[in-house]
């Protein structure tokens, strides 16, 4: 074996084959050493006459899995990846690409110019550069469509989801599927008979015949703009994405790769990539948790217990048990727990009906969730996570007889969205095997994690809860002690400015469409009706304090019911603005002797919705209770429904600088007053040195 360079290995074997090596640890990223080994190892093969043909193979766990993303932003270093590419395209002997793991990206560019592909049975291929923002910048957007055809490479395209072996022999994006754990052997046996039987050198970039349908129906552009919309809404990536594969169709190849270049500046610089590509890094970076090293001791995590079988509960569950770790569910009534456990399963029947699991996996699932009525039951359990309703007092005796029934050594979690972590630990003997893990509603779907690191919390119980994280395809971040931790402390403030503002003479719907307009999937009186009204609402001691308890009173839940600040229809549950709540908000707020104006325009909503959230955040940041910004901006993207193309509103802040942040902050302060308007001492001083949140 040769090293053509230091990531780049070449061999000949007896029969003629020559086998390019990508070894470029951990994911063979097209770093400039892989595609200057690429481009020699070609030139090198083509040149030797006793070469038949070439397999292009990878070390390692994948196939190349991307452009390496440490170079973005930075002067491309040659040779650029189109030199290897006509390199590997244009050779007069047949390259085979070997796909294990992920190609994804450039990497199944590189392996969309060999002139065939075969693939490990579990092999993955994707085009993810959506997810940055971006869009596939070395013929992607071409080639794909000319050998998946349009529909499917639009799908793959805009989504960014990757296809398995299966799905991409069906639609002919590789050729052939290897044996189990025989890939190298499969693919230069099938070069071998590609030399020796003289088959042709297929080059997608010359295929049209997939493209035929699009030419004869160019309506499918933009019925495929339509489908998508609601998704992609406030995205500029998708649509660029769909303009490439249209060029695709209607252009001469050279002349797509130049609109698919041109849109590809054009992500690269707009603010939305920039923002994304900051939010990637970000939810990496959020799982570094200083004083949490790969050496931490870890404990055990074979079994787990919930307490309370309702939509939390369930939903906790319903995570461990996708990845095949048992769980013990205990509630109180049998009803109760039958009603939980029907839940759980009607999720499942729902996600088996969609194709997402077979029955098999349904019945496997279910079988893994035990129900019982005794906590005794929690006895052997390694992790046991209470998800009873908010009330500590109730929390704390649970903690109480956790700790006289687990075993030791087990972790005990409550699933509080707001209470003192520090004071349920307290409780029992051993707070040092006490957390938070704050999953977010639906427990089953929603990515966030908010790890909440009590005062006594030992590493390794931090580390071990990092873990399972993962297990469950969780995006953990660890935050500190505080009335409502990261997220919802920061939710507070947004309400409490946003009810001011409807006191003032703004409609609930036009505070919502603000925020929906900004990127959020609704509004705080949307999402308000959508929870329920009564939430935490006790009629025994309402007294017409707030608009929400008026609503209360009067009958208003929310959507459950059909009215809450909206009205809803009873079939399709679209709402509508009712009168009469915009009524009783303006006798309300005559009550209060609160002014109504008619001056308040967009921007001030918006700013008086998102600047506490910012102040608020940064006050989060100089008590420790986020380890860093960019946690925050995790922590409200995938809670919240924080825009990802806005980066979080810590970035968001940093765009807009800090010194206007604060002399927004300082305006508004003095016209409005309260406390969460008070300038947060790290904005102060961050705005004085010229810096932002992500230097804090």
């Amino acid at each position: 074996m040769t090293a053509i360079t230091d990531m780049v290995d070449y061999e000949v074997n007896d029969d003629g084959i020559a086998v390019l090596t990508v070894d470029n640890p951990p994911v063979n990223a097209l770093s400039q050493g892989v595609r200057q080994g690429l481009l020699e190892g070609m030139q090198k093969a083509t040149a030797d006459d006793d070469v038949k043909a070439v397999v292009l193979h990878c070390a390692g766990k994948t196939f190349i899995a991307g452009a390496d993303i440490t170079e973005f932003g930075k002067p491309m270093q040659p040779p650029s990846l189109f030199d290897a590419q006509d390199a590997i395209e244009n050779c007069p002997k047949p390259v085979v690409a070997a796909i294990h793991g992920t190609a994804l990206g450039g990497g199944l560019e590189v392996a969309m110019v060999a002139h065939y592909r075969v693939g490990d049975p579990n092999a993955k291929y994707g085009l993810p550069e959506v997810n940055l923002g971006l869009l596939p910048g070395a013929g992607g957007t071409q080639r794909l469509p000319r050998v998946v055809g349009v529909q499917k490479a639009l799908e793959m395209v805009t989504s960014g989801k990757p296809i398995g072996s299966k799905e991409a022999l069906e639609h002919g994006l590789i050729d052939k599927i290897a044996p189990e754990n025989q890939l190298l052997e499969a693919a230069v046996a099938f070069a071998a008979q590609a030399a020796n039987e003289g088959w042709e050198l297929k080059k997608i970039r010359d295929r049209d015949e997939k493209l035929k349908e699009a030419k004869e129906n160019p309506g499918i552009f933009d019925g495929f703009r339509r489908a998508i919309a609601r998704k992609t809404r406030g995205f500029v990536a998708p649509e660029y994405n769909i303009q490439c594969v249209e060029a695709a169709v209607n252009k001469p190849f050279e002349e797509g790769l130049k609109v698919e270049r041109e849109l590809f500046m054009k992500c690269m610089t707009s603010p939305e990539s920039a923002a994304q590509r900051y939010y990637f890094f970000a939810e990496r970076q959020a799982g570094r948790v200083p004083g949490i090293e790969k050496d931490t001791p870890r404990r055990d995590i074979r079994t787990v217990g919930v307490l309370g079988a309702g939509t939390m509960g369930g939903g906790i569950s319903m995570n461990f048990a996708n990845v095949g770790i048992p769980v013990t569910i205990v509630e109180r009534e049998q009803a109760a727990l039958d009603r939980g456990l029907a839940v759980i399963r009607k999720n499942y029947e729902r996600t088996a009906k969609k194709g997402r699991m077979s029955m098999d996996d349904v019945e496997r699932c279910m079988s893994l969730i035990n129900g019982s009525l005794d906590k005794q039951d929690f006895a052997d359990c390694d992790l046991v996570i209470e998800a009873v309703f908010e009330n500590m007092e109730l929390k704390k005796t649970i903690f109480r007889e956790l700790d006289s029934i687990c075993k030791p050594g087990a972790i005990l979690a409550t699933n509080t969205s707001a209470l003192d972590v520090d004071e349920i630990a307290a409780e029992t003997k051993r707070p040092e095997d006490v957390l938070g893990l704050h999953f977010f509603s639906p427990a089953n779907i929603m990515r966030l994690l908010e790890m909440v690191r009590a005062e006594k919390t030992a590493d390794d119980v931090l580390a071990t809860s990092l873990d399972v994280a993962k297990r469950i395809k969780k995006i953990a971040v660890v935050v500190g002690v505080c009335p409502g931790f990261v997220g919802n402390r920061m939710l507070f403030q947004r309400g409490a400015e946003a009810n001011r503002i409807i006191l003032e003479g703004v409609t609930p719907a036009r505070v919502d469409q603000v925020i929906y307009d900004f990127g959020f999937p609704m509004g705080p009186f949307a999402m308000s009706d959508l929870a329920g009204l009564d939430i935490g609402w006790d009629e025994k001691t309402s007294s017409s304090s707030s608009v929400r308890e008026i609503l209360c009173e009067s009958g208003r839940r929310g959507q459950k019911n059909g009215r809450g600040y909206y009205v809803y229809d009873t079939e399709t549950r679209a709402s509508s603005p009712d009168p009469e709540v915009e009524q009783m908000i303006r006798d309300f707020a005559a009550k209060q002797g609160i002014e109504q104006r008619d001056d308040i325009s967009d921007e001030e909503i918006l700013e008086r919705c998102l600047l506490p959230m910012v102040n608020e955040g940064a006050k989060i940041l100089d008590e420790g209770k986020a380890i860093r910004s960019s946690d925050i901006d995790v922590v409200w993207v995938n809670g919240y429904g924080w825009p990802v193309y806005r980066g979080g509103p810590m970035y968001w802040a940093d765009q807009m600088g800090t010194a206007k942040v604060l002399e927004k902050v300082k305006a508004y302060s003095e016209k409005l007053g309260g406390e969460h308007w008070k300038p947060s001492a790290l904005l102060e001083k961050l705005a004085g040195e010229g810096k932002g949140f992500a230097q804090a």
